[in-house]
């Protein structure tokens, strides 16, 4: 007796269900997508296609390629061929699209050709989010992760590296013309004459890459900030977390709820760091959550006198690190105290730096402060190595050092930001795989990112709120 389990011989006629319905379980994610996609007015979205053409060959209506990728995008399939492949042997798929199976093109051209109303359906999304009372907490965290593109780091040139292969190609000749001069020196033969032949091949080879890169050095430095792509024009090197390593890719920011952890708005941007990215963020999630404040929790990446100003006046409070640039075997500026009544600092051997001057720099109005009893301190070699010292005040130092006390006081804000902000950008790269973008080019980036996104928060909703309570919530 065999202690296996068996299965059924493959010869052997099998009664299937006669309709799809029956293969699709009542709690099955599939028919969220379903409903969600019908209750949408695409017209209004801006899709193309809504309107059947009078003549020509029928099309495919819009809805069945967005209940498509929406589908793939949640199970881990991007490519629209995958996409192809699975519309003709997936059930799930069959039931979801009434058993159409476009063809690759057409399904990589819906996406391609629909990206804003692909980003509004993203948008309209969260709106329902917060209509079924999912965004009620008006605290987010912000972020902002380097995410692949198709452009490969050999395809991407900076000043620094294309200084550097030209270097090397210049080396690399050198060295073949130096082979060639041994050669020359040594009795003819037929496999002197080959190798001869093969370092001359070389020589021309370098010498093409040469004059490429010279081209490619007009272009590169003509650009606004000297870097240029070759495969996605677009894409941008950036440096990461990691000693000595980049990717050439784009800089994914996002607003996450504290509360439910929900991707309330997000951005793309070919631009490396976060510092310019706070103020923008931040004012587009208050006008999403429809809310006259907003709290905001970011890591010190962010930490920008203008734009923490910038969010004051929109009225969000911001709590976020400030970066230490001092040295630690001398005193810093938040060794200094400022008396604001008397409007002059106190240093650590208890003297008086009073204002001295006042300075605009890098458009910022800028105070000094100063004393001229450095000679005789006594700790003076722990505070400057020059005749006086001296603090510089923003103007608008006030609203830095709220923030400052602000973060002082609640310390677990950074454990609640890392507990926040990173788990969306985990589960969307781990999603996403061992690769990059699909797309080419800042817009088309952005609508794939959004396709993200929306499989993310649809996740989470239905993870939070179950399938059909959610499908009812979308239906009334």
């Amino acid at each position: 007796m065999r202690r296996f389990v068996e299965g059924t011989d493959r010869g052997q006629s099998t009664l299937f269900p006669e309709c799809l319905e029956d293969w699709i379980g009542e709690d099955n994610p599939v028919r969220v997508i379903d409903v969600f996609v019908d209750e949408l007015d695409l017209a209004e979205l801006g899709f193309s296609g809504v309107d059947p053409e009078v003549t020509g060959r029928p099309s495919y209506h819009p809805s069945v390629l967005l209940k498509l990728y929406i589908y793939g995008y949640l199970n881990r399939v991007q490519s629209s061929r995958r996409l192809e492949r699975e519309a003709s042997r997936n059930v799930e798929v069959m039931w979801l699209t009434g058993r159409l199976a476009p063809d690759h093109k057409t399904i990589a051209d819906f996406r391609k050709d629909n990206g804003t109303a692909i980003r509004k359906v993203c948008a309209r999304f969260v709106v329902l989010c917060r209509a079924m009372g999912l965004l009620t907490q008006a605290s987010v965290a912000i972020d902002g992760s380097k995410f692949k593109a198709v452009n490969n780091r050999d395809k991407n040139f900076t000043r620094a590296k294309m200084e550097r292969r030209m270097a090397q190609i210049e080396e690399s000749v050198t060295r073949y013309l130096q082979q060639l001069d041994t050669a020359d020196r040594q009795e003819p033969s037929e496999a002197l004459k080959t190798k001869t032949s093969r370092l001359k091949e070389k020589i021309e080879k370098l010498k093409e890459q040469m004059r490429r890169l010279e081209i490619l050095k007009v272009e590169m430095l003509a650009t606004p900030d000297q870097q240029i792509s070759l495969t996605d024009p677009d894409s941008r090197s950036m440096a990461t977390s990691g000693r000595g390593s980049g990717v050439v890719g784009y800089n994914v920011q996002v607003a996450v709820d504290t509360e439910h952890h929900l991707i309330v708005t997000h951005d793309v941007t070919n631009v490396g760091s976060d510092r310019a990215q706070l103020a923008g963020m931040a004012k587009a999630t208050k006008a999403i959550l429809e809310r006259t404040n907003l709290d905001v929790i970011a890591d010190r990446g962010y930490f920008s006198s203008d734009e923490i100003l910038e969010c004051d006046k929109a009225g969000i409070t911001v709590t976020l690190p400030k970066p230490v640039i001092s040295n630690p075997k001398r005193f810093g500026k938040q060794d200094f105290r400022y008396v604001a009544e008397e409007d002059v600092y106190i240093c650590p051997a208890g003297e008086r730096l009073t204002h001295s001057f006042t300075t605009q720099e890098h458009g910022l109005v800028l105070r000094r402060y100063l004393t001229n009893v450095c000679q005789r301190c006594a700790i003076k070699h722990r505070c400057t190595t020059a005749k006086e010292r001296r603090i510089t005040r923003w103007e608008h130092e006030h609203i830095l050092e709220v923030v400052q006390r602000r973060l002082d006081e609640h310390p677990e804000k950074m454990r609640q930001r890392r507990e926040t902000v990173e788990h969306p950008f985990g589960t969307i790269k781990a999603r996403m795989g061992a690769t990059h973008f699909l797309m080419k080019t800042l817009p088309r980036v952005a609508s794939e990112m959004a396709l993200h996104v929306l499989a993310y928060n649809l996740t989470r909703v239905m993870n939070i709120m179950g399938i059909q309570p959610l499908m009812a919530a979308i239906r009334a």
